[in-house]
């Protein structure tokens, strides 16, 4: 290190021109012509074409991975009979409600299995009882939320289910 020579202070952000060099010590002026003393070792030189020549290679930005049922739209279980037999008419009303909440409890199942965090379960406006149906099937379930999909309660015809 000599006079003239542009150095920096490590572990600070100071910088400047050696002014004068006595033994281990160097005295240096920064920018806005303050003196400043510090030992040899604490200064590194400061060589401004020190990383022409070294090539700067721009890494891409790392994809955070996920999963791909997080993007897979919420499953919707329409628990209108006539979309789960073949032949509805052949059941009286009973036998329909039974099968309805099976469905509904197996989905339910599926869904726990298969980690699916929301569920939108159709039931219609009709009488009541199916909705009655769902709603007491899914009270009596745990580590889920429920809701109505729509703001008026009487005229939803969904419920939204979304698991922990």
């Amino acid at each position: 290190m000599k006079i003239g020579d542009k150095v920096s202070v490590v572990d600070e952000d100071l910088n400047g021109v050696i002014t004068s060099v006595h033994g281990n010590i160097v005295v240096f002026k920064d920018e806005y012509g303050f003196t400043h003393q510090y030992p040899k070792e604490k200064l590194v030189p400061k060589i401004s074409d020190f990383y022409e020549n070294i090539k700067v290679v721009k890494k891409a930005e790392p994809q955070k991975t996920i999963s791909k049922k997080h993007h897979k739209n919420l499953l919707v279980l329409d628990l209108h009979f006539e979309n789960l037999v073949k032949n509805p008419h052949d059941y009286d009303s009973f036998e329909r409600l039974f099968i309805q909440k099976e469905k509904l409890l197996n989905v339910i199942a599926f869904c726990r299995k298969n980690h699916l965090k929301r569920l939108e379960i159709v039931h219609g406006i009709g009488d009541g009882t199916l909705q009655k149906m769902v709603w007491d099937t899914l009270e009596s379930q745990t580590n889920l939320d429920f809701y109505n999909k729509e703001i008026l309660h009487h005229q939803s015809g969904a419920v939204m289910v979304e698991f922990h």
